[in-house]
Parts: structure tokens; sequence; C-alpha cells
């Protein structure tokens, strides 16, 4: 314990009445930020003849955006596509709750390949789980086939002369991948500023062929002139 002034700084376990006041309070913050005050908890529950649970899923909605807390399938059942049909029916009700989107995460030791099988793709990792592990973030969108979705690697190099206008640019044209359909995973840049890399996905090929396509990105290039930065792009998928 540490006392400062009036107040005391305590190191607990657990503290129920901490974490109900502080989920209220980030709530209130939540909403006033947002707008979005239609959080709501998801379950779903599979329960056999016997009464006994054999699968069941958490998670919850909010905003348009749903996630996944938990998922457990018991171990004499596993292998009958109970977890599929845990995710199908969390989202059949996000959809019904009017959520465009939903993300996972998954420990390397878990189910990251199930999640990768039912369309969910990889938005970023960490490493330094016990044991060697990593945990996986995912993410799948509830309005397009995530089959179709594309995803890119742009290397980016920025003019030794324009490094600052280079980067005003690469601010302005990310800024359009929404209305495509398109999304940075990832931006990248070195310590020198001269070189960016950028993971991007767009929701379907239409829409990386329509920003491209974009007058107004294909303007900002043409402002920048023998300035405009080299960028290669790579697709690239999953291994």
């Amino acid at each position: 314990m540490t006392t400062t002034g009036d107040a005391r700084l305590e190191v607990l376990d657990k503290d129920d009445e901490l974490t109900e006041r502080l989920d209220a309070e980030l709530t209130a913050y939540n909403r006033q930020a947002t707008g979005a005050d239609d959080e709501a908890e998801l379950s779903v529950r599979v329960t056999g003849a016997d009464g006994e649970l054999v699968a069941g899923l958490t998670g919850w909605t909010w905003g348009g955006c749903a996630g996944i807390n938990m998922v457990w399938v018991r171990e004499d059942r596993r292998g009958q596509g109970w977890g599929g049909r845990l995710l199908a029916a969390a989202e059949q009700e996000a959809r019904r709750r009017g959520c465009t989107q939903i993300s996972v995460a998954s420990f390397s030791f878990q189910a990251p390949d199930f999640y990768r099988r039912h369309g969910y793709l990889d938005t970023g990792q960490r490493e330094g789980i016990p044991g060697g592990h990593v945990d996986h973030q995912f993410f799948k969108s509830l309005v397009t086939d995530s089959a179709a979705a594309v995803r890119l690697v742009a290397l980016v190099e920025l003019a030794a002369t324009g490094v600052e206008a280079g980067q005003r640019y690469e601010d302005q044209v990310l800024a359009l991948l929404a209305r495509h359909g398109g999304r940075v995973e990832r931006r990248l840049r070195t310590g020198d500023g001269r070189t960016e890399v950028h993971l991007i996905r767009f929701d379907t090929r239409a829409g990386y062929s329509a920003f491209l396509a974009d007058p107004h990105r294909l303007a900002l290039r043409a402002e920048l002139g023998d300035a405009a930065p080299e960028t290669r792009v790579l697709e690239v998928q999953e291994v």
C-alpha cells in the first residue's frame, strides 16, 4: 500500500466492487464518446438430453460490432460440428441485432485454424504467451463473403526531398479505403520516416479495383508529381 497526500494506492487480488464501478464508469464514457448505448451480452448454450452442458459460447454486441469471449465444447462431443454451430448461431444473432462485424481472440494452443476455416481473418498477433504460444486476433465481416476478401502488403518508399508531403499523402489516401470496403490492418514506418509498410484488406476485389480508380486518389497523386511515393504491392494470404 502506498499513500500520497490524501489518496491511498492498494494492489489486490480480486475486487468485485472495483470491477463493477469501473465497468459502470467506462460504459458511461464509451456511450458519451460514441453515441452507442446498445451494449448487450450474447450467449449460445447447447444442452444434452440429460440436461448437462454440451457446448457454449459467450460474447457481446455493441454499436454494430460483435465479439466472442469464450467458446467451449465438451471433450466427448468434440469433432461433431458443435463449434461451427455455435459460431453460426452467434453470427446470426449478431446480424439480427444489426452488427456488421465480429471479432475474437484465440491462443495458438486453442483454435486459430478453426476460426480461419469459418472465414475469420487474422488481424494481428501477440508473442510471449506462456509455453511459447501466441495470441491471435481475428475479424470477420458479417455482410460480405470473407472468402472474397483481398489482402495486400504495400511497400511504400517516400521521396527523400518530400518525406512530410509523402506521409500526408499516405494519410489522405489510406483514409479513402473505407469508401471501397477496405481498411488498414497494420501501418509500420521506419525510423527515418522514408519507408512505410501497409497491410491492407478489401472486402472484395471489386472494392480494390474501385480504390485504384478513385479519382480523388488519382488527383492526390497527380498533385505530388515526381515527389509521389513509389509503391510496390503484393497480394498475400495466410499460410
